[in-house]
């Protein structure tokens, strides 16, 4: 019940010592027997502390977890993660209808009155987290979660498309905001969650970029630019849309990082969509960000009773 994802992404794991008798009551392993089963190299006894600071000064660098100590360093050095998203996006759609009914939905005028359907939303799925899933179930969304790269045509019957989390540079993929820009002439709503927030800025012509200190942790504080409202959020990117590169006439801030001034968030003026660089969903995590769903549903109303 604790997992968030259908697979593990990590190619490695390093951590400064490992507890070889877990007591959790749930436990079922330890984190050894875990790695190895699903084929993870794991090291452990390094000065993690002394290794992030190091990250944190000079950015992001490639390393090897070898049994070698003649390990190629150039092979090392231009070693390069090609696919980030599709090598752990859904390979096939899949559907999880909501065991919560839509008491709120409006009819459509090709609906008979008595019918009171689940909302469908349409999950891109950049590398997931079970958690938004949840939060759709429970507010009475039946889901269908499709591969990253799905067609727009496949996406405009539905009455709202969720962009998910997922790893990576968002500006190399090319293909997926070449969809969002398309997937935009449907007018559906739409709500994206940190790299998807930066993806459907960039199907708009926007611009990212890296951070010098990324934002990591269960502590971020961020303001809501509408209501002068600070909440504590989950975060865990490295980039960020450029504040300045925003068209003011197509879109407006929404959130900040009350750190650093960043922007945490879009809302856009022509199009019924929002997005958001924290995640609401928040396992684990503060939850003072879940009401991102609630206007999300709103969005998706007045959209239904504009038709």
């Amino acid at each position: 019940p604790d997992f968030e994802s259908e697979t593990v992404a990590v190619s490695g794991y390093i951590v400064k010592e490992w507890c070889r008798t877990p007591s959790n009551f749930r436990n079922e392993g330890d984190i050894d027997a875990f790695l190895k089963s699903r084929d993870i190299p794991g090291i452990w006894g390094l000065d993690t502390r002394e290794l992030t600071k190091a990250i944190r000064e000079n950015g992001v660098m490639n390393g090897k977890i070898s049994f070698s100590p003649d390990a190629d360093l150039d092979e090392i050095k231009n070693y390069k993660i090609v696919n980030s998203i599709q090598n752990i996006s859904a390979k096939t759609p899949y559907f999880i209808k909501s065991q919560n009914k839509s008491q709120n939905k409006p009819q459509n005028k090709s609906q008979n009155k008595s019918q009171n359907p689940n909302y469908k939303i349409a999950v891109l799925d950049f590398g997931l987290k079970r958690g938004i899933l949840n939060e759709l179930l429970k507010r009475g969304a039946d889901v269908t979660v499709f591969p990253a790269e799905t067609p727009p045509e496949e996406l405009k019957s539905f009455d709202g498309v969720m962009l998910t989390n997922g790893p990576g540079d968002p500006a190399e993929n090319i293909s997926i905001i070449n969809n969002l820009t398309k997937l935009m002439d449907y007018k559906i709503p739409i709500l994206g969650i940190c790299l998807g927030h930066q993806l459907l800025a960039l199907a708009r012509g926007f611009k990212t970029s890296k951070l010098k200190y990324g934002h990591r942790g269960s502590n971020q504080p961020v303001k809501n630019l509408l209501t002068g409202a600070i909440f504590i959020t989950t975060q865990n990117h490295g980039y960020a849309v450029v504040s300045e590169s925003v068209d003011k006439t197509a879109a407006r801030e929404l959130f900040i990082n009350v750190n650093d001034r960043t922007n945490e968030g879009l809302i856009y003026n022509d199009y019924p969509a929002f997005s958001a660089q924290f995640h609401p969903e928040a396992c684990a995590g503060p939850r003072d960000a879940a009401f991102l769903f609630d206007d999300f549903i709103d969005l998706i109303n007045k959209k239904n009773y504009s038709n």
